[in-house]
């Protein structure tokens, strides 16, 4: 107990509690989508309940790991560090006599970088592109007269999506035709003017 509820014991009773961002956040998404608190309160239920195994606490933790070491490799400092070391090594080229092995230093060292950077950047393209497939499917179903059977397009076959590109490239030459009528129609008021 603190010294406010010893003093008036009423007062801490009857204050209203503060909500924290993530509670504002939540109490508007509830707005929006009803049912979108009991999907989020499931998410972190499940999260609670994990399997913790040993390929559970792999996956878990290389998520983790790619996820930082993206963010890492993504920015400014990391290029810069990347450049000086490029310019240490051509320096460095004098003093070894442009020698096999001053070359295979430099191979070496970016092979194995970038075969470690292909499978995190995979990991975060992969997570990256989920999220945004989900919240498309969220705009989709949240827009009056939107086809929702586009919500799960990315399970079609390239057949499929390639009659579907062919529909939408017709509507949208059906969209041009009258929008270019009415602009030889204002062309034409406007040279009929005086």
């Amino acid at each position: 107990m603190d010294n406010r509820t010893k003093s008036n014991p009423e007062r801490s009773d009857t204050r209203p509690k503060r909500k924290g961002k993530s509670a504002r956040k939540e109490s508007r998404e509830a707005a929006m989508n009803p049912s979108l608190p009991k999907v989020l309160e499931q998410i972190r239920e499940e999260r609670r309940e994990r399997p913790t195994g040993f390929l559970c606490t792999v996956s878990e933790n290389f998520r983790r790991w790619a996820a930082a070491t993206s963010r890492a490799m993504g920015s400014a400092w990391t290029f810069a560090i990347a450049l000086v070391a490029v310019i240490v090594w051509a320096a460095t080229g004098p003093i070894f006599h442009y020698s096999e092995t001053w070359q295979l230093v430099i191979n070496t060292g970016t092979t194995i970088i970038t075969f470690l950077m292909i499978f995190l950047v995979q990991n975060s393209q992969n997570r990256d592109s989920r999220a945004i497939q989900l919240k498309l499917d969220e705009l989709l179903r949240g827009v009056k007269g939107a086809r929702t059977a586009m919500v799960d397009l990315e399970d079609a076959t390239d057949e499929e999506l390639e009659k579907l590109q062919a529909e939408f490239e017709r509507l949208r030459r059906e969209e041009e035709v009258p929008r270019s009528e009415e602009a030889e129609e204002a062309n034409e008021e406007k040279e009929a003017r005086p």
